[in-house]
């Protein structure tokens, strides 16, 4: 039936539109709170952007590139591109010029919806439209008209098999690659998520990661809408505290830092309480743990309400769960919200394979997987442990680039996904990186993740990054936690120091050093790091030492240091 298909995103948008009117789709920030937008108001949103993007010449399976900061803006752009039959390319605003211009040019954008004057630099020689500080999408369409019955033949033109998105892969082993994802892909993943997860209509999800990335874009972007739930828009990174308990979500996508950092600042603010707050909190950590453990825990739920309740109220107070993605949860983090009674779902995916390929449940956690693979995707392993994935959210290949594309997906269109793993019953486990996997000189293989892993687990230790092919032992270089550092620092009535003198004092250094022993306890003898380099630098994505979804490149950080590395060999 015309205008009531649901074979693409723009159609599914515009059936949720229709179905839920009146619900709320968007929270928008405004002043110190949000502004609640209807479905039946953010339809007519995508319209008014859909108009300019039309009197922008754009035309189906035309691409466009999309380079902002996640916000209701940015949604409103893809969604009014999906509905045209557009190909959103969406681009990390912190990338630098010349590797968001590789982008743009590689995927032949014909324009680039931008945020700011600033953005629009990197893109000489194409189209561009600034979403601030006026909307310029929306200005350009303003004259024009699109009715419903030339919108919906425009959407019905869109089929499962067309191409939604090309996202471009974060290279940390070389050139950007562009996934290819099809509408179908999107469309069967938020169906089988369904069956999958306890997640429904009245859901609100906080979206604050980038949505040029595909694990927001597909499970806080798509999902929630797929779903007829709400999104709200973090104002910020420094405002995201605030906004929790301002909009108390039920669901929200993270990193591990996020929690690392919530849980860090949780402890520092208890260490700076009388002694007999610092043994209660201790106490209700240790039994909340036991308890979450199926242990004997007598006193847990007392704890946990003189506790454990201060602690979700940080969060809102009515957070189901976390869903963490794009690094491996540190166990000593997981176990600390475990304790607390705060669900963490850690999960599995690849820009390749649309983001969702497997995920934990909430009434079947188990924070050392990433759970069972998703209703309608299949996982095995290849003889040598690696990661194969099939199904139709897998790619159908990189934005012209055959070679790889053969080289990723075998002709029995299973994905190579590069991922070493291991199942723990009918659950994945991941264990490292095929082609990180360290081989000393002996031939013994290292998996540095797990090392580095374990070495972050210090409080004093920020950053760890392990090198050792070819050495008879693995080195690492090690960034230090300037702040907590200063802090034991002048507990000890050492000098205030600034971060540069701070690898080189000779207290810093003995501290660092116990740590890396104390992780060395509980490694097998060839793991162990026998030699490391302390820097105060920190890694960014604008320095070049992290991808915009915050993986460290190996090869990046090795040449950049290897003067000091190579010594430690």
């Amino acid at each position: 039936m015309v205008g009531d298909s649901l074979n693409s995103l723009g159609g599914m948008l515009r059936h949720t539109a229709r179905a839920n009117r009146e619900r709320p789709a968007f929270h928008v920030p405004e002043g110190r709170g949000f502004r609640t937008v209807s479905y039946a108001q953010a339809w007519e949103d995508v319209r008014a952007v859909a108009k300019g993007l039309l009197a922008a010449g754009l035309k189906k399976g035309d691409r466009l590139a999309l380079c902002a900061e996640t916000s209701q803006q940015w949604a409103y752009v893809d969604w009014a591109a999906q509905t045209l039959g557009l190909i959103v390319v969406p681009i990390f605003p912190t990338l630098p010029a010349d590797q968001a211009q590789l982008i743009a040019n590689h995927s032949g954008s014909r324009a680039v919806v931008v945020q700011d004057a600033k953005q629009a630099t990197k893109f000489p020689g194409v189209d561009t439209y600034q979403l601030e500080p006026d909307n310029e999408v929306v200005a350009l369409g303003r004259d024009q008209t699109l009715d419903d019955r030339t919108w919906d033949a425009m959407i019905d033109a869109v089929g499962r098999d067309d191409v939604a998105t090309v996202i471009y892969t974060s290279g940390t082993t070389g050139v950007p690659k562009g996934a290819t994802l099809l509408h179908g892909g999107f469309l069967d993943l938020c169906h089988n998520i369904r069956r999958t997860l306890p997640v429904s209509e009245s859901d609100v999800w906080l979206s604050f990661l980038p949505l040029a990335h595909v694990f927001e874009r597909f499970a806080g972007h798509v999902l929630p809408v797929s779903l007829g739930a709400s999104v709200a828009y973090a104002g910020s990174v420094t405002t995201l505290a605030r906004d929790m308990t301002s909009i108390r979500p039920t669901v929200m996508l993270c990193v591990p830092r996020l929690l690392e950092t919530i849980r860090q600042r949780i402890v520092d603010n208890v260490q700076s309480q009388p002694k007999f707050r610092q043994w209660l909190f201790g106490l209700a950590l240790q039994e909340g743990l036991k308890q979450a453990r199926g242990e004997t825990a007598l006193l847990a739920g007392l704890l946990d309400r003189l506790v454990g309740a201060k602690i979700r109220e940080r969060t809102g107070g009515r957070m189901r769960f976390f869903v963490s993605g794009g690094a491996a949860l540190p166990s000593h983090v997981a176990e600390f919200f475990m304790a607390f009674r705060v669900t963490v779902l850690q999960g599995y995916g690849l820009t390749e394979t649309t983001a969702a390929t497997c995920i934990n449940h909430p009434d079947d956690n188990d924070h050392v997987t990433v759970g069972k693979p998703i209703d309608g995707v299949e996982v095995k392993l290849a003889g040598d442990g690696e990661i194969l994935v099939k199904g139709t959210a897998v790619m159908r290949g990189y934005w012209d680039s055959p070679e790889e594309t053969a080289a990723a997906i075998d002709p029995e269109g299973w994905f190579h996904t590069g991922d070493i793993g291991e199942f723990k019953g009918d659950k994945l486990r991941i264990t490292d990186r095929k082609k990180d996997i360290i081989v000393l000189a002996s031939g013994k293989n290292v998996a540095p993740q797990r090392v580095e892993g374990l070495l972050k687990e210090s409080e004093f230790i920020q950053e760890a990054v392990v090198f050792g092919d070819g050495l008879d032992h693995c080195i690492a270089l090690v960034a230090p936690s300037v702040e907590r550092v200063s802090r034991r620092q002048k507990a000890e009535g050492k000098p205030e120091l600034a971060p540069a003198q701070m690898v080189e004092d000779e207290f810093v250094k003995a501290l660092i050093k116990a740590e890396i022993d104390r992780t060395n306890k509980r490694l097998a003898d060839f793991e162990r790091v026998k030699g490391h380099l302390l820097t105060a630098d920190v890694f960014s994505v604008e320095s070049g030492e992290l991808t915009p979804s915050l993986k460290v490149k190996r090869k990046v950080v090795y040449e950049r240091y290897k003067e000091g590395l190579e010594r430690l060999g």
